[in-house]
């Protein structure tokens, strides 16, 4: 009996001296570590990596940039449930122990020493968290050791709640998705608060193996994960019996879901970007920052449309191309098709479809979906054969004259019929802004961004055409003409060295009127009254006329040809150069930026664009916020008044199906048809629509400012406008209107018939009146040039 004592005190002090020889070992490994650990502190200051998000003014979603889907949440927005299910999953006794689990560390010590490799780890939330924001990944006891140590100091620093913050908005759980409330975006398209538990307990699975788990690419391994997880959650209270046996049924109702983008404004959306990454570099991608823009959703839908119908109706004048491709369909089922189809981008509106069958007058279409659809006689009817850009052949008289069997074509659906269109090759862009201080409201540069990045909108310099003329006449009404300035409307040959030749300009109908009033020049964009006229005020006064309103001068021509528009401008320059005219004569510089905020919601910037101001207050306002005056506002007022008339009885005269008295507008076409433009405005938006081929080429026959841009404009003004109440300017002081003659442009004699209302600076107002007889032989030299 004493040997057992002895044996026994023997064995109690050789455990003592194992205990105290580990204690010794472990604290000396702690003082060994300790001074490489990394301060717990810096967690409360983590930056997660959130990707950058650009809305509209109206906080819609347009563009979202970063490798990494996350949206960061608190703790208390975290449901009750999932809670439970990620705690079931993952570390049961979180909130009860103090960072490490000691039966997980004992069964990993025992693989250890089996194995020679850690294997399960034994890792609680916390040292998950240790590891995932200090540590690398590499399993050797010196980083499970460092792993144990950060995560005692994390528990005594930060709170249950914080670090369970941490961790669910750290992981990685598959998609690019990081972080709980990215994985129920991603998986389920919804916000978290608004899963089920069956959806709860599928994404608590998938943090141990996101690949191996994921419900999307595994299923079956997936619900066997979530199974095991709702029956841990039973075992621990956190579910009834019910809860457990309907989630544990329930389907997998997982699928892939992109980010939702809630308005199409893709150009713009790479101009912010390309502006902020400037600024902020990588960082740009990283930092969770909100960008909210300029653009007013509704204006710009009815830009990307007003765009999308104008391109698609101009290709569709010109006949049908042909399919895109011709796909083979033996031994193909119509799944396997389907399958093959749903890989064609769709551009917007324009859809892939593919001819399965042709009858006399009609095709039936396969669609991306795997349905099926007519394409009746209404949808192919327009279809002549394409020639050339000029011409076209005759009109289709039965369906196999445009289809075969077996091509892939694109449609567009109007009122729920299939009609055949196709993408369209040539170009365009809208972009308008709000002329009071430039901010830009809706910006289309080209036909679709999948398609073509290309910004035709601010990259595409191109020569405006008679879209200038309006600058022209309004140095020349600074200069002192009026609208009722007679200019002879002849032919005449330029000898000039600054041109190639003889110059021998001609109006676009081959025609010349002789002596013109100058409003009526501008309104009929009369060619040789803009050169005469440019010619007489000389090239360096337009020159710095137009450089006011922001245009290089460097990059002005130097000769006559300036008149007719033969500058090199992108539709944002002019565009910006019309808002002078809607606005009173300022000066705006165009800003699609209002404010930056970062993660948290705190302003990080926020515009302060200078705004055009009739009738301000210097000692109310900052002259800081007051853009500059640079055109007089009565020679403003003149030419927006006789612009007026381009839509009254001018080559704009389309635009008055808008019945409106305030809009104005100049079209503009180059030489061969190359360019066609409007620009047009209000004193609430002005709006440029530009239609060419990136490599220019004529347009084709009977395609001018009026016929191709035109109509662009007028489907974004009309939904522009329709709240809008009239806002034409009202003449400022100094501004006389009286009645002259037509023909003369002097004052009208007393009971003329055919006299006219003209508006007139004070001291511009003709002196002599019209002779009752014609007056043509009165005109001075100065009048007629």
């Amino acid at each position: 009996m004493s040997a057992m004592i002895s044996l026994f005190k023997l064995l109690f002090k050789l455990g003592i001296f194992c205990f105290l020889l580990c204690s010794a070992a472990i604290t000396g490994a702690y003082l060994y570590f300790e001074p490489q650990l990394p301060k717990v502190e810096t967690l409360r200051d983590i930056h997660l990596q959130t990707p950058l998000q650009i809305y509209s003014k109206d906080k819609k979603l347009i563009a979202e940039f970063g490798e990494k889907r996350r949206t960061p949440v608190r703790f208390e927005e975290i449901p009750p449930q999932f809670i439970h299910a990620l705690t079931a999953a993952e570390d049961s006794r979180f909130f009860s122990h103090f960072g490490i689990d000691i039966k997980g560390l004992t069964r990993a010590a025992f693989q250890l020493a089996t194995t020679g490799r850690i294997q399960s780890g034994g890792s609680t939330i916390t040292m998950q968290v240790a590891k995932n924001f200090f540590l690398t990944r590499e399993r050797t006891f010196t980083r499970k050791f460092m792993e144990i140590l950060l995560a005692l100091k994390i528990e005594q620093e930060l709170s249950k709640e914080e670090i369970f913050s941490l961790y669910i908005n750290k992981i990685y759980l598959g998609h690019r998705s990081y972080g709980i409330q990215a994985a129920s975006n991603v998986y389920y398209g919804k916000n978290l608060k608004d899963l089920s538990l069956s959806q709860f307990a599928m994404i608590a699975g998938l943090p141990k193996a996101p690949s191996a788990y994921n419900p999307i690419t595994n299923p079956s391994r997936a619900i066997e994960r979530r199974n095991w997880i709702l029956k841990r959650m039973h075992s621990l209270s956190f579910i009834n019996d019910q809860e457990l046996e309907e989630a544990s049924n329930a389907p997998v109702t997982a699928k892939y879901h992109s980010k939702e983008i809630e308005l199409r404004a893709f150009y713009l959306a790479e101009m912010v970007r390309k502006e902020l990454y400037d600024i902020y570099g990588e960082e740009l991608y990283t930092d969770g920052y909100k960008v909210y823009t300029t653009i007013q959703s509704p204006l710009q839908e009815a830009a990307n449309n007003a765009v999308s119908n104008g391109l698609i109706a101009y290709t569709e004048r010109h006949g049908y191309f042909g399919p895109e491709a011709q796909w083979d369909l033996k031994g193909l089922t119509e799944a396997e098709l389907s399958q093959k189809l749903n890989k064609v981008i769709s551009y917007g509106v324009l859809e892939p479809a593919l001819i399965l069958s042709i009858s006399d007058r009609s095709a039936t279409l396969l669609l991306k979906d795997g349905q099926k659809t007519d394409l009746t006689w209404e949808g192919l009817s327009w279809a002549k054969k394409h020639i050339s850009v000029n011409r076209t052949g005759k009109a289709p008289q039965k369906a196999s004259d445009v289809v075969q069997v077996g091509d892939l074509i694109r449609i567009r659906f109007k009122d729920n019929i299939a009609h055949l269109t196709q993408i369209p090759k040539v170009q365009g862009s809208l972009v308008s802004l709000a002329p009071q201080d430039g901010a830009i409201v809706s910006l289309v540069g080209g036909f679709n961004f999948t398609h073509n990045k290309f910004n035709r909108s601010t990259q595409a310099v191109r020569q405006p055409g008679s879209n200038f003329k309006p600058f022209i006449y309004a140095a020349a009404l600074n200069k002192g003409y009026t609208p009722a300035s007679l200019i002879n409307d002849a032919p005449i040959v330029f000898h000039d060295k600054n041109l190639e030749g003889n110059w021998r300009p001609e109006n676009y109908s081959r025609k010349f009127y002789g002596p013109t009033r100058l409003r009526e020049a501008l309104y009929k964009s009369r060619n040789l009254v803009s050169i005469r006229l440019l010619r007489s005020i000389g090239i360096d006064t337009a020159q710095d006329y137009l450089h006011l309103a922001g245009f290089d001068k460097d990059k002005l021509p130097n000769n006559l040809s300036l008149s007719l528009g033969s500058a090199d401008v992108t539709p944002l320059q002019l565009v910006t150069g019309y808002a002078t005219f809607a606005n009173g004569g300022f000066k705006v510089t165009p800003y699609f930026i209002d404010r930056i905020e970062n993660p948290n919601g705190e302003l990080l910037f926020t515009a302060h664009p200078k705004t055009a101001c009739k009738e301000c207050d210097p000692e109310a306002i900052s002259v800081d916020t007051i853009a500059p005056r640079i055109y007089d506002e009565k020679v403003v007022f003149l030419t927006y008044n006789i612009m007026q008339d381009v839509i009254r009885q001018g080559t704009g005269r389309k635009a008055q199906v808008l019945k409106r008295n305030d809009i104005a507008g100049k079209t503009g076409t180059t030489n061969d048809q190359k360019d066609a433009w409007f620009s047009g405005f209000n004193q609430d938006y002005v709006a440029t629509a530009w239609v060419g081929f990136d490599q220019p080429t004529t347009l084709g026959r009977r395609e001018f400012g009026g016929t191709a841009a035109l109509p662009i404009w007028i489907d974004f003004m009309r939904e522009a406008l329709k709240e809008k109440p009239e806002n034409a300017p009202i003449p400022p002081e100094g501004i006389v209107n009286v009645k002259i003659d037509p023909r003369s442009g002097k004052l009208a004699y007393p009971g003329q018939a055919d006299a006219v209302y003209e508006y007139f600076r004070e001291e511009n107002v003709p002196t002599g009146y019209a002779a009752p007889t014609s007056i043509s032989k009165s005109n001075s030299a100065e009048e007629l040039f």
